[in-house]
């Protein structure tokens, strides 16, 4: 056995038991542990990490723990956020290009609005966790849970514990964290299948709206796997109002 001191810094305390939160905590580890081994045993998922100091120095998750390491753990946007200098870039986690998502079974109001946002989200509520899992790692998707179990799982890169109960409130959590205001493209996907809407006029969508709705509106969107069709009326403003509110204020 050897004894390494972990400290964990911001939200990161919130895995921890109270008595660990917000101090230095010194525990015996197995000879030849990394890193990720001990920092996910002391319950934080791998993929809730941003960057790993060992004695001042930047390190990975599969550096070894040696007798009488200091180990610093801190959550993403840490560099961003200043709470430490730039680190090299191999030592952070490599970001997707294009952020899409797999939601699991607890979160379908969180999927429902994100794919209003446009962002792209596989949600089934009949998903288990292995197929998340397989999922994330064949498409490169980011997981969204609340299970921080299953993002302890070796084969998904990126994942987000979500800490709110509420659709909405878990939405303005995911957005702040992954900074996804810069990609808005709200109302371009199905809220139901996920897949991409096309813009029609009244006289493409038939019997499919209340003929009310054809006299008032001009133009509507469908969805080509569900056929669905959306326009702007009450609900419309609605949603809008919760696209607008996602906007980051201009000074």
């Amino acid at each position: 056995m050897v004894t390494a001191t972990f400290r964990f810094h911001a939200e990161l305390n919130d895995f921890l038991p109270s008595r660990l939160r917000g101090r230095d905590c010194t525990c015996p580890c197995a000879r030849a542990a990394s890193a990720k081994h001990m920092i996910e045993a002391l319950g934080i998922p791998h993929t809730e990490v941003e960057a790993i100091l060992v004695n001042g120095q930047p390190a990975g998750f599969d550096r070894l723990l040696e007798e009488g390491d200091r180990v610093e753990v801190f959550p993403p946007g840490a560099v961003s956020r200043g709470m430490l200098p730039p680190v090299p870039a191999g030592m952070l986690r490599e970001p997707l290009a294009v952020i899409r998502f797999v939601a699991d079974a607890h979160l379908g109001g969180l999927a429902h609005l994100l794919r209003l946002t446009g962002y792209d989200t596989l949600y089934d509520n009949g998903y288990d966790d292995r197929e998340i899992e397989d999922i994330a790692a064949r498409e490169q998707r980011v997981v969204l849970t609340r299970d921080r179990e299953l993002l302890k799982r070796a084969s998904i890169a990126h994942g987000c514990y979500v800490r709110a109960l509420k659709p909405h409130a878990q939405l303005q959590e995911v957005f702040d964290r992954l900074e996804l205001a810069r990609q808005l493209r709200p109302f371009s996907l199905c809220l139901s299948c996920n897949a991409p809407l096309r813009r029609v006029g009244a006289e493409d969508v038939g019997e499919r709206v209340p003929p009310a709705v054809r006299e008032r509106h001009q133009r509507f969107s469908t969805c080509d796997v569900c056929l669905r069709v959306f326009w702007e009326g009450s609900h419309w403003r609605r949603m809008r109002a919760v696209v607008d509110g996602l906007m980051p204020s201009r000074p």
